[in-house]
């Protein structure tokens, strides 16, 4: 498994190193001991956990990776937003040592097991947030994702609501992406494009990234 993940991270262009690798598969042996109690995952073991999320996780990472560095951005905020189980957000945390990456989620043990798994993990630079979206909360990070919180044209503006000027929110999207059905100047932003993805072992289905950029 450790293979898997280093392999493809590099065939996204995101260098992932062996001690990372071990830090996203102690997190998702972490995620296995806990899944039932805690309902948080349907995967059966670990291969089906790292091919289903954690490599998922691994394809944001590499774009914000990419972007950061078109950017020039040396050190860089992120955030997870409804990050559930974290499988995204500290996928990130994970991969991207030089961001400071918050996962934001409502349900309280949920928040509770990503701090347990967080510590347990060694992942240091991932910070849990108990909140909902839209209440009472001013974030400004330079990169946002989103993975199965709703459909996009509702929560489009929510999630845009905490990208910083210049920043950009990524939204994960099935073979039928919903970007279109989307009015980004509403919220001060435009659509950057629609990012084609394959997960390792899918039957081929094609995914996407919907990108955001908030206006400067």
């Amino acid at each position: 498994m450790q293979n898997r993940l280093i392999d493809f991270a590099q065939s996204l262009g995101l260098p992932l190193t062996n001690a990372q690798a071990d830090t996203l598969l102690k997190y998702a042996e972490l995620v296995l001991q806990k899944k039932d109690f805690l309902n948080l995952t349907g995967a059966a073991d670990l291969a089906e956990l790292v091919n289903r999320h954690l490599c998922d996780g691994l394809v944001c990472a590499a774009k914000i990776y990419a972007m950061s560095k078109i950017k020039g951005l040396e050190t860089f905020t992120a955030a997870d937003m409804g990050a559930g189980a974290g499988f995204i957000g500290l996928t990130l945390a994970a991969a991207l040592p030089h961001a400071q990456v918050t996962l934001v989620e409502s349900i309280e043990k949920r928040c509770a097991f990503m701090n347990w798994a967080a510590l347990n993990a060694n992942i240091k630079n991932a910070k849990i947030k108990n909140a909902r979206l839209g209440q009472n909360a001013k974030w400004e990070f330079d990169f946002v994702t989103e993975r199965a919180m709703g459909q996009l044209p509702d929560i489009l503006g929510v999630c845009l609501a905490a990208v910083k000027p210049g920043g950009v929110f990524i939204a994960y999207q099935g073979e039928h992406p919903q970007a279109d059905q989307t009015d980004p100047a509403k919220y001060g932003a435009h659509f950057l494009g629609l990012e084609p993805y394959v997960l390792p072992v899918d039957d081929g289905k094609k995914r996407h990234l919907a990108l955001f950029a908030k206006n400067d």
